[in-house]
């Protein structure tokens, strides 16, 4: 069944099953403290000798009564919380869904059935990993094309300080090197990346340029001061020829020294970084073909530069032509469990799966009939990629607003869930029903992963720095997405209704005993109106023989 429809239905069944037996249970004590304490036959005088009884209640035995009610549900909610607390779950529903539930019926799915993924992901990335590492972006955009857009129209800055700071930081460690002050052009552009100022950061790569062809300085005014992704992508061609000259001179000397080691290293960074964005501009100017053999190509040239994950660019853009096949070839490279998970791997596996049901996918029949292999890899894929980001899915049902991606996020965070949805939102919607399937069973990972949420199913534990590291990360305006956390079942909230209006209910006896006293008169009389009525009926109908040996039995 999908989890949605399952879930719902779980409940339901269970609020009628305990509802029924919680009132059952009350009406038969009533009806044996009738029989055992009265001591009397059961017939219509009955009812007068009880409505006399109730008369002679005292006050005390009401606040007694209140008193015991409150007590007892106040045990059984202690009982409750402590096992939520322990295991995640109600004591009441688990035995209602292990016992009650067969006898209605139902059928649990929830249980993933591949266990041997679930064992090898979780055993290989149980270890020591940074629990708030900020990564680069892999699909950053363009400062001076599109984040300065962004701020003319909106006057809003899309981008945080601390990002930009990351920013700079990255640039001083790929594109600088401890020999350009042998290099004029390199000495000025080492200060201006540490330059605070956008424009005196233009203003010095003008002047690096000045002196010579500078690639870094053409890679500064392709990101900062080109408006268009086309002058950005006619900057970076001028990069490219600059950079290449400079790459193959430093690698003829790469072997000669540590100091040659470094630049050979910056060089080799700088051309890369050249390719890449190259690559991009041809991706956003619609060339997405020409896009994805500069990415493979760049690949091949350099596959020991795994870190700049070019591979979540060649995602994209191979989704963007509809090739799933390629997709499914770089997954099943990069979807390994040595290497680090990222939500673009996750989800494009649970969106290849899920395409090959989405289509004839319906939660109505799924309940009936139950899921069938394929739609139950699906919604395992799917579940997978919700533990690691549990905040994908709002933004891909568009239940929550996108905004710019930053330039640095924080996987499993909000800000790797805006990166990957503000570009492949679009995917998902090409797929017919994918995130209708989507809608139906994201959330049911939640009552799969173990509590409390820290402990991991699939992966390693969800960090618990992340929504203050996004808060850095995103700006102001945007309302930052936290980990869902688990609701309380119903019997606890149920058992701490229960066990309140109870002790309300002592409390008030005890303080005002004779009103109380008449309005629990008032409400037994009115419980047991019904049933005078109804023996009056059987009185009228039935001959009084037959009625008097129905008493005797």
């Amino acid at each position: 069944m999908a989890d949605n429809g399952a879930g719902l239905l779980d409940q339901l069944k269970s609020c009628i099953v305990w509802s029924w037996a919680y009132f059952w249970t009350i009406w038969f004590f009533v009806m044996l403290f009738l029989v055992n304490i009265l001591r009397l036959p059961f017939r219509y005088d009955s009812l007068t000798t009880v409505s006399m009884f109730l008369n002679t209640l005292t006050p005390k035995f009401y606040v007694a009564l209140t008193g015991t009610s409150s007590l007892i549900s106040g045990l059984i909610l202690i009982f409750e919380w402590w096992y939520f607390r322990k295991y995640g779950t109600s004591f009441i529903e688990q035995v209602s869904v292990s016992h009650l539930r067969p006898l209605l019926g139902g059928v649990d799915n929830s249980t993933p059935t591949n266990t041997n993924t679930s064992n090898g992901d979780a055993d290989s990335n149980r270890q020591s990993v940074s629990e708030c590492k900020v990564w680069r972006n892999p699909l950053n955009l363009f400062r001076g094309a599109e984040y300065n857009r962004y701020t003319w129209v909106t006057g809003r800055e899309p981008l945080t300080y601390y990002d930009m700071n990351l920013s700079a930081q990255d640039h001083q460690t790929f594109f600088t090197c401890d020999s350009d002050h042998l290099r004029p052009a390199d000495a000025i552009m080492q200060k201006a990346w540490r330059e605070r100022n956008p424009q005196a950061r233009i203003s010095a790569a003008h002047e690096a340029l000045e002196l010579e062809d500078c690639a870094t300085a053409y890679i500064l005014l392709a990101e900062e001061e080109a408006t268009t992704i086309v002058e950005a992508e006619k900057l970076f061609k001028q990069a490219l020829k600059a950079g290449e000259g400079c790459y193959r001179r430093s690698q003829q000397l790469q072997h000669h020294g540590s100091q040659y080691e470094a630049q050979h290293r910056r060089d080799t960074n700088v051309l890369v970084y050249i390719k890449r964005r190259l690559a991009m501009c041809s991706r956003k100017l619609g060339r997405t073909r020409e896009a994805v053999k500069m990415m493979r190509d760049l690949m091949k040239e350099f596959p020991l530069l795994s870190m700049f994950n070019i591979h979540e660019n060649l995602l994209e853009s191979l989704l963007e032509l509809q090739n799933y096949a390629d997709v499914q070839a770089v997954l099943a490279k990069y979807d390994d469990i040595s290497l680090p998970k990222s939500a673009t791997i996750c989800y494009t596996a649970a969106l290849l799966k899920a395409r090959a049901v989405s289509d004839k996918f319906s939660p109505e029949a799924a309940s009936r009939r139950g899921l069938s292999t394929a739609e139950m890899n699906a919604v395992e894929a799917i579940h997978r990629a919700v533990e690691f980001n549990p905040h994908v899915p709002k933004y891909l049902l568009e239940m929550k607003s996108l905004i710019l991606p930053p330039e640095h996020i924080l996987k499993r965070g909000d800000s790797e869930a805006i990166a990957y949805a503000f570009f492949h939102l679009q995917h998902w919607k090409r797929v017919e029903g994918a995130l209708n399937l989507l809608h139906c069973t994201w959330e049911g990972t939640f009552r799969m992963i173990p509590y409390p949420l820290e402990k991991g199913h699939l992966f390693y534990p969800y960090p618990i720095c992340t929504e203050t590291a996004d808060r850095e990360l995103l700006p102001m305006f945007h309302e930052v997405s936290v980990y869902p956390k688990k609701e309380l079942p119903f019997f606890i909230l149920f058992t701490a209704g229960l066990c309140s209006f109870t002790a309300m209910l002592a409390l008030l006896t005890h303080q005002f005993p004779e009103l109380m006293g008449v309005f629990a008169k008032a409400f037994l009389s009115t419980l047991f109106a019904p049933l005078n009525f109804i023996m009056e009926k059987v009185e009228s109908i039935l001959p009084s023989s037959l009625w008097h040996q129905l008493t005797r039995i």
